[in-house]
């Protein structure tokens, strides 16, 4: 809600107080007329001086009263134009009812000042100004016309009418002001409120979606909030189960060791079945106040994660600066090499030895690439690529560097639209050409040649989708559930970067990379790219 709406909403709210007011005062006002116009002759006061006409004058103004208080009732509010027409009559009648009831005067005034004060705060300045003149003249009008002669016009009418003026004239100018600054001291409060409640639901998502699980347990040993990973890491409670002690026992007793003793058990501990160990962590909501306390529960297995992550990257760093060393002297010996393959004067087994080195010495610079290419970590450059036009040329190219021999790489699509998608072209070529590797490499029917298919295609809802398709005999589930893990490999040749490397690069390009198996046999890595923003034409 924009602050132009929370304004709008607060003024509306006072505008219908203040409104309400205007009309129960106007409908009071209307029978203190009644009551002055009918009293009892025998009363004496106040004297009528147009006896019919002050009669009249308050039955009319109390039907309009009536009138406008059910109008309210009904639509709720009124626009300004019909509040400007009420306050009108109600200046009109009050000076009708003045020039009627003389004796009354000055109390029917000082009530028409209240009317004028109530307009103040519902119409803008200068209409709140016009009524106050028009209201001054209407008092100040009555005494010059009331008098039978100018001769004998008493001096005190005259001053009393224009105070009376004054004083319209003030309440309207401080009741607009005060309007004003009411109006946006509730639109502050009203844009405070929202904001606490904003802010109130951010903070339960934010606890909400914490990988740390978080309770708040009572003195009497209940369950008063609970996030989600705590819900999971407790096996997942119903939510009518609130009592601790039968939820997890064991931290039941932690939290009361805690509490007796001050001391924190800080062993790991698994609090259900199948769930992995946690280290509950305890704190006070409020200093020394064992009322209320909070619980976190923090899951060991994302503490390995995180120690896992930060020793790859070590090792990674680690790994790289000794890649830098290794690839000099490697050069150098596939060099030699090289030049002693050249040579006429060996004899077969010497060739044969010199073969091996330049095999070994091609795998370690492999090892080396994948290395130096973990440690990089290049900033991804993306560009709108049409994949159909894009996998046709990938695979010329690899045809032109790489001798298949009899087996087969070709593009399949067969999208009627094109497939467009947002990628750095330089990483997906990596991630392709490392997918086709491993396919042409592993993908293969003992004694059959390698079938390898770069598939192009629409996904769901119009994602762009990019596939690497073999017919070999497929990885098997435990295999294919660790395969994108860095350093993991069931060849005694392989580096186990691959895959980690194309991964990591899929997703520096907002991609998935995953396994399907094929039905049938063979091996599926899906890429599901990210499709470009569509900018809808503006009318």
């Amino acid at each position: 809600m924009t602050n132009r709406a929370l304004t709008d909403t607060a003024n509306s709210t006072t505008t219908r107080h203040e409104l309400l007011f205007l009309n129960y005062f106007r409908l009071a006002q209307a029978l203190v007329y009644v009551g002055l116009a009918f009293t009892p002759i025998g009363v004496g006061w106040p004297h009528l001086d147009n006896a019919g006409l002050a009669r009249i004058v308050a039955v009319l103004f109390v039907l309009f009263a009536i009138a406008i208080v059910s109008v309210t009732h009904v639509t709720r509010t009124l626009g300004w134009l019909a509040i400007l027409t009420t306050l009108l009559v109600d200046i009109v009648a009050a000076v009708l009812a003045i020039s009627a009831m003389n004796d009354a005067r000055i109390g029917i005034a000082m009530m028409l000042a209240v009317n004028l004060a109530a307009g103040a705060l519902l119409l803008p300045l200068r209409l709140a100004l016009f009524l106050a003149a028009l209201a001054t003249l209407g008092v100040l009008g009555r005494a010059l016309l009331n008098l039978p002669h100018l001769a004998t016009a008493d001096d005190r009418d005259f001053l009393e009418s224009g105070l009376f003026g004054m004083a319209y004239f003030a309440i309207v100018v401080l009741c607009n002001v005060l309007g004003r600054q009411l109006r946006a001291s509730e639109a502050l409060a009203e844009q405070r409120s929202i904001d606490l409640v904003n802010l109130a639901q951010v903070n339960e998502l934010i606890i909400r979606r914490m990988k740390t699980g978080v309770l708040l347990v009572d003195d009497a040993n209940r369950i008063h909030q609970i996030n989600e990973s705590a819900w999971m890491l407790l096996g997942n409670p119903s939510s009518d189960q609130r009592d601790l002690g039968r939820v997890a026992p064991e931290l039941s007793r932690r939290l009361y060791h805690w509490i007796t003793s001050g001391k924190l058990d800080e062993t790991a501990t698994q609090l259900a079945d199948g769930m992995p160990e946690v280290v509950p962590r305890f704190s006070r909501l409020a200093p020394n106040d064992d009322s209320l306390v909070l619980i976190f529960l923090d899951d060991t297995s994302l503490v390995s994660r995180r120690a896992e992550e930060l020793t790859l990257s070590s090792l990674g760093r680690l790994s790289a600066s000794i890649a830098h060393e290794i690839r000099n002297p490697l050069a150098a010996i596939r060099y030699s090499a090289q030049l002693l393959a050249e040579s006429t004067e060996m004899n077969p087994t010497d060739l044969r030895m010199v073969e091996i080195i330049n095999n070994h010495c091609s795998r370690l610079n492999e090892i080396i690439e994948n290395i130096l290419q973990l440690s990089r970590r290049e900033r991804s450059r993306p560009e709108t690529l049409n994949l159909g036009d894009w996998s046709h040329s990938f695979v010329e190219e690899y045809r032109q560097g790489n001798d298949l021999g009899a087996d087969s790489l070709r593009v399949i699509d067969n999208s009627p639209a094109p497939v467009a998608a947002v990628a750095d072209p330089q990483q997906l070529q990596q991630v392709i050409w490392n997918l086709v590797q491993n396919a042409l490499r592993y993908g293969r029917m003992p004694g059959e040649p390698a079938r390898v298919m770069v598939v192009v295609r629409h996904g769901e809802h119009g994602v762009p989708i990019l596939e690497v398709i073999d017919r070999g005999p497929g990885i098997a589930p435990k295999v294919a559930a660790q395969i994108f893990e860095p350093f993991y490999t069931t060849h005694e040749y392989g580096t186990g970067l691959g895959l980690y490397l194309a991964r990591q690069m899929a997703e520096a390009n907002q991609a998935v990379l995953e396994y399907v198996r094929v039905a049938g046999g063979g091996s599926c890595f899906r890429l599901v790219l990210t499709p470009p923003v569509r900018i809808e034409p503006t009318t």
